[in-house]
This record gives C-alpha cells, sequence and structure tokens, in this order.
C-alpha cells in the first residue's frame, strides 16, 4: 500500500476501521494540489501504484488535517 509510518495508519484506519467518504487525500498532480475523497484517491491511484504516497500533500477528516507534509 504506502510506505509504513502515518500516512499507512491513517489509511489503514479509514478503509478498515472508519467510513472512508469522511477522509480526503489531497495530492500533488504536476504544478497543482487536487484533493479527492479518500475512496476516489485509492481508485485514481490503483491502490497507490499510479499515486504514490510521495505525492501525498495532505489527508484530512472532515475538518480535521491528520497528515501534512511541510515544504510543499
Amino acid at each position: 500500500m504506502t510506505r509504513k509510518g502515518r500516512l499507512e495508519e491513517i489509511f489503514s484506519k479509514a478503509l478498515h476501521a472508519d467510513e472512508p467518504s469522511l477522509y480526503f487525500v489531497s495530492y500533488r498532480d504536476f504544478e497543482d494540489i487536487v484533493e479527492v475523497p479518500l475512496d476516489e484517491f485509492v481508485k485514481l491511484s490503483e491502490n497507490f501504484t499510479v499515486i504514490p504516497a510521495s505525492r501525498i500533500t495532505k489527508v484530512r477528516k472532515g475538518k480535521e488535517t491528520l497528515y501534512f507534509k511541510s515544504g510543499v
């Protein structure tokens, strides 16, 4: 899935123990930052193979930011 660490914990919890539609993933797409619901991101990224974890810039659940990559 993703490299081990905070992102893996967030995605595992969201996909297996919570409601994935509550989570949103922001990722770099060339020069833009795109935000999509987690379930859509999993489909777009073909289970994290097309869009690697290194391009994820933020993960949020509702208004709460769970992960933020600084220096983006």
